[in-house]
């Protein structure tokens, strides 16, 4: 008898979970592309990647690579991008797996986001200058090694997500009733804003309730868990090492870092920066996302324009 109870009630928990996920895909409608610009489509290995251009085309290029999360698009650069288009040619993909790019059930790897970046910078750039954020740093830093890039730019790199790679969390996350619950739990609401506050914003008030509206509904399309559990189970952390990567790469290259930056410590950034000898720019009151919160100076810092005071802040740091 109790072990029919205990059946039932899994039985009745596996259902009502399973209920839940469906009202919730009924409930993230489709949605447009957060950031404004011209809106076109690079196929790229049976994929449909989506991407925005702004600017000019006779100017610099300037691709932009947003970060990995369960909830990650191009949208990360929405405080930038309007402006960044007024002195270059900005191309802002979503990658493989996020936005409105294609979202096969595939099990994505580092490897797979390296060559993508590669063949991207190849095939829609000229020499480009490289914007990248957090653990994507690590598949730019491989790509640029055989590729023309004027410039790099990082902001908090890092070459690893959430440990070591867990072939059981992997698969768990991707089963189609108990995997899809768990991620629809993190990618909730409540969640969504956590984490942020965790390690994204120094100041949770510059989230705003349009952004995570917006990461919501992102986060709950068709085939948005796949891409996250690889994330998530550590298969997206690369083979090589940051450091390795970065040595081998013979153009500047600027870190921009967030002081109060929990996740990737600034004590990190200092460390890499001199293997590599690469600039730091340290952002007061900022974690993972200064671009975010400092638009103005990120800006600055991506056009060149870094101030003597933020070059004596970054040499203090």
């Amino acid at each position: 008898m109790k072990l029919r109870n205990v059946l039932l009630g899994a039985a009745s928990a596996v259902g009502a979970t399973a209920l839940a996920n469906r009202w919730l895909s009924s409930g993230a409608e489709e949605f447009e592309p957060y950031l404004d610009g011209d809106q076109g489509t690079y196929r790229w290995r049976g994929f449909g990647i989506s991407y925005t251009e702004l600017g000019d085309p006779a100017d610099d290029d300037l691709l932009l690579l947003h970060g990995t999360n369960a909830a990650a698009s191009s949208h990360e650069y929405h405080a930038v991008v309007d402006e960044l288009a007024e002195d270059y040619h900005v191309i802002v993909p979503d990658l493989p797996g996020y936005g409105h790019s294609d979202r096969p059930p595939l099990l994505y790897s580092a490897s797979l986001y390296e060559a993508f970046v590669e063949d991207i910078i190849e095939d829609l750039t000229d020499n480009p200058t490289v914007v990248a954020s957090s653990l994507t740093n690590s598949y730019a830093a491989a790509a640029v090694q055989n590729v023309s890039v004027s410039r790099l730019v990082c902001i908090c790199p890092t070459d690893t997500s959430m440990g070591s790679r867990q072939v059981w969390l992997r698969a768990l996350l991707r089963s189609p009733v108990l995997g899809t619950g768990l991620y629809n739990l993190v990618v909730s609401k409540p969640s969504l804003r956590y984490f942020n506050a965790d390690h994204g914003y120094y100041d949770p008030e510059n989230l705003s309730d349009e952004i995570v509206d917006y990461e919501w509904l992102t986060s709950h399309q068709p085939g948005a868990r796949f891409a996250p559990a690889s994330f998530i189970s550590g298969f997206l952390n690369p083979e090589g090492s940051l450091e390795e990567h970065l040595s081998n790469v013979d153009i500047p290259m600027t870190f921009i870092w967030g002081r109060n930056a929990n996740v990737t410590p600034l004590e990190e950034g200092r460390e890499l920066a001199e293997h590599v000898d690469a600039g730091l720019v340290v952002f007061d009151q900022a974690k993972l996302l200064p671009h975010v919160e400092h638009p103005e100076q990120f800006v600055d810092v991506v056009r060149g324009d870094v101030t003597d005071a933020t070059r004596e802040q970054a040499q203090q740091a």
